[in-house]
């Protein structure tokens, strides 16, 4: 683990991380935004990924949102990296509190984390839109098409899409962590994706960490800024818990 890293989490009495997209490129999930990221790189369908997520898009085109949803954003076999490894450690060793994060692959649960706030939802997790049956990713990966439940309703993925909101509960379970932390630290993530990025508002601690290869609009209220993989930056030996 960086050093400065190391000393920040040392004098710290509650920790809390939150990250985003970059936190899961070294597991081989292309982020959204950055110069190769899904956003740029995909235009076969003829119009932005964000409006393909859009919730008025998937009610009027579920089957391109099917097509568009298993092409770029499933990744069944992707595996924790050591960021997530590392992270999944300190909260065993009772150094870190919480992560929040805005990545919908489960990877840090995967990992071993247990106090996971996934503010966007996640692809592991499907629901009937009609009777509101659950279903697990293995189900839709199952079927071409649009999935659908035994009662004839479209299953749809517990993911927020555009137009839609954050859950409450998350997101009330989210800002109290954070406010509560003495130490935050930020990774993977650019902060542009509104509210989400907003939660760092109710940040009132006195130790605020920043690990992004781009930078942010938080750089200059950081106490540690750094500018390199997450994994390399978290990455744990055991003397280090």
């Amino acid at each position: 683990m960086n050093e400065s890293l190391k000393a920040l989490i040392a004098s710290s009495k509650r920790v809390v991380f939150f990250g985003g997209a970059g936190l899961s490129t070294e597991s081989g999930i292309p982020d959204f935004r950055s110069e190769n990221g899904i956003y740029r790189t995909r235009q076969e369908y003829g119009v932005s990924p964000e409006e393909i997520l859009s919730h008025s898009y998937f009610v009027r085109h579920p089957e391109t949102f099917f097509d568009y949803f298993r092409k770029f954003l499933l990744f069944p076999d992707a595996k924790p990296n050591a960021a997530h490894r590392a992270l999944a450690k300190l909260e065993a060793g009772g150094r870190l509190s919480a992560i929040v994060t805005q990545n919908i692959d489960g990877l840090h649960q995967l990992a071993g984390s247990k106090r996971v706030l996934e503010l966007h939802g996640s692809v592991h997790r499907h629901y009937c839109m009609s009777c509101g049956k659950s279903y697990e990713l293995s189900d839709v990966l199952r079927v071409k098409g649009v999935p659908r439940c035994t009662c004839g309703g479209v299953i749809r993925p517990d993911v927020v899409l555009y137009e839609e909101s954050l859950d409450y509960d998350v997101m009330s379970a989210a800002i109290s962590e954070i406010s509560k932390a003495d130490l935050l630290i930020v990774g993977g993530t650019s902060l542009v994706v509104y509210p989400a990025a907003g939660l760092l508002d109710y940040f009132g601690g006195d130790k605020l960490a920043v690990i992004n290869l781009s930078p942010t609009g938080r750089d200059r209220q950081a106490t540690l800024c750094l500018r390199e993989k997450i994994g390399q930056a978290l990455s744990l030996d055991d003397e280090d818990i």
